[in-house]
Order: C-alpha cells, then structure tokens, then sequence
C-alpha cells in the first residue's frame, strides 16, 4: 500500500441510516446515531435507548482488512493484560466476530467495527498542567508496555502515517509551494535520514498506537490531571517505542524558552515507568522533527484534495509549522544533552 492508496483515493460517505441499520441487525443495538469527524474512517456516536453509548467505525475502502484486524487485536490484547488502562473496547457483532464487512451498491466493501465509547473532555479544551502531560507520559508508557508481548500474526501493513518511511515523504514536498517552507521540511528529513533512520533499523519493534496527538486524548472534567481515554488506534503499527513517544512529544512542545518544557516532563514521565536506552533517546528529537514535518506534508496535501475536509485535516497544521521552526533554529546539541538529563542519561552517546 503506497502512501496515496489511502490519502489520496476519498472516503465515500455512510448514510447515518445505513450506520443505524447496522446496528441493529449486526450488533442487536436499537440506537440512534450520529456522526464524528474523522480523517480517513467514517464514524458514528451510536447511543442505545437505554442510554449506553458506542463508536461505530466504517474503514477507508482501501484499507485492507488485516489492518483492522491487526488494532482490534491488540485492544483486545490490552484488555486481557493491563484491564486498567483508559483504552477502547472491541464490541463483537451478533456472531462473535470482530468486524462486519458492508457491501454497499456501486462503492468498495468497508469493514466495520464497533467499540466502546469513552466519556471525557477533550484534552483541547482542557487546562494543562506539569502533572497533566507527566500523566499523559507515564500512560503511554504503561500503554507501551502491554503492547510489548502483542504478537500479529500477519505482516503489518505500510500505513501513510509511520514514522520510519519519514523518508517516503519527499515525493510530497513538491506541493508546498512556499519555497522557505519547503526547503524547511526538506532539510529536516535530511536530517531524518542522517541521524535516525540509521539507527531505527537496530531496534526492536513492537506494536505502537502511534498517533497520541492531543486530539485523541480524554481527561476527566473535574480533574484536568487524569487521563481518562486514549483515543483511535486507526494509526497503529509495527516500529520501535522510541517513535510512539517521538509522535506524541511533538504535540508537547512549546515556543521561545518553553520550546522543551512539556516535552522534557512528558519524557520524564515515560522514562520512569518505562526506562529508555541511551540509543533511543539520541534519535527521538529527529523523529520529533520529522513528525512535524510529516504533519504539514501530508495535511497540506490533502486539504488541497479535499478542501470540504480541509477544517479537520489542518487542525495541526499551522502550529507544526510554527513548531518546525522553532526545532530549526534551537542546538541539536544542547536538546538531546536536555533528553538525556531528562531520562537520566547524563553521558553524551559514542556512535
């Protein structure tokens, strides 16, 4: 699957009534439904008449079925090993399987799932604190954990939003007509494949979630502290930890002198609970980098594909770029001198 099998090719539409229809005759839900947003999946808030409340999800048409299956797995995988973590739950169909697939006149078969529905407030609209984002880091790390013995059988398949093919990235770049921005995005995935990409190859590989951006996260509304929901594995793969933390640290970091601040709490955090190797944390501000670079590339493009959709794909655009500049002009040198502090890791890595 290339990169433009499922960014490029549009998501057809799902009447909330076929979604409603559904319900009933595969999952034996009488509900009402409403739609989400989401960027490649059509989703829906289903709400049973006795008040319980689900996610149905219908996949991107070119979306193999294996990929589904592979996150539905490893929900269920979390479930059985750490039943305390703020994740999802796989909902089983009348027939006990995983997922239904929905043939649709003149449209690609789409695979459906449903899960739980996880109340919380949206961590956008919640205030952020130190102990906020070392909670969001001390969860993905517990998260990182369980994942740790979740075996596939099945070769993942590439997915558009993983980190190690940052590289794969430049074939896009030549739609980002502004050329300071450009040979910004340019440059950092140089970087990508100097620094990182040699040394992503030596690490083992587990699967992640992959997208903790803050969009996917949950709070509890009277404490702004605790985590309540991770949200959307629709982004999951196979890759070393060190890019789980890389993707959600770019979402933590700041502007001027605060550029580290949350970034360096949240790192704490998931090293305490999940210690890091001096290897990993010498390439995890090039991945932080190259995440933002992945981030204006792809979204950049695929508002111009879809401009009906453009709100939602951009919603992270405009402050990766202004955190890609930042990145830019702060010492390599002296950020992963502050990563290594950070996880205590004091001595500057021989390679």
């Amino acid at each position: 699957m290339s990169i433009h099998d499922v960014l490029s090719q549009p998501s057809p539409a799902i009447d909330a009534a076929v979604a409603q229809d559904i319900a009933i005759r595969q999952f034996g839900m009488t509900a009402s439904v409403t739609p989400l947003a989401g960027e490649r999946d059509r989703n829906f808030h289903v709400r049973r008449d006795d008040g319980r409340e689900y996610v149905i999800k219908f996949s991107h048409p070119a979306e193999q079925i294996s990929i589904a299956d592979f996150q539905a797995q490893a929900l269920e995988h979390i479930e059985r090993v750490a039943p305390g973590l703020p994740v999802q739950r796989v909902v089983p169909t009348l027939d006990g399987d995983r997922m239904y697939v929905h043939a649709q006149p003149a449209q690609a078969l789409r695979i459906v799932r449903m899960f739980s529905y996880l109340p919380g407030l949206p961590l956008p609209e919640a205030d952020v604190s130190a102990a906020q984002v070392r909670g969001l880091g001390a969860t993905l790390a517990r998260l990182g954990l369980a994942l740790r013995d979740f075996v596939y059988p099945a070769q993942p398949v590439k997915l558009p939003w993983d980190l190690q093919h940052a590289q794969d990235l430049t074939e896009l770049t030549v739609h980002l007509h502004d050329p300071v921005q450009r040979a910004l995005a340019e440059r950092h995935l140089d970087r990508f494949r100097e620094h990182a990409l040699p040394i992503l190859g030596t690490l083992a590989p587990q699967a992640i979630h992959n997208d903790l951006n803050i969009h996917n996260v949950l709070v509890a509304p009277g404490n702004h502290e605790q985590i309540t929901g991770i949200l959307d594995f629709g982004d999951m793969v196979s890759a070393p930890r060190i890019i789980d933390v890389a993707v959600a640290a770019s979402y933590q970091l700041g502007t001027g002198g605060a550029l580290l601040t949350n970034v360096l709490e949240f790192v704490s955090a998931y090293d305490e609970v999940s210690p890091l190797k001096a290897i990993e944390t010498e390439v995890l501000f090039d991945l932080i980098v190259a995440r933002l670079v992945m981030i204006v590339t792809i979204s950049g493009w695929r508002a111009a594909l879809y401009p009906e959709n453009a709100k939602y794909i951009l919603r992270n655009n405009a402050v990766s770029w202004h955190r890609l500049s930042e990145c830019d002009r702060a010492s390599r040198h002296d950020v992963l001198a502050a990563l290594r502090r950070a996880c205590t890791q004091p001595a500057a890595l021989t390679r």
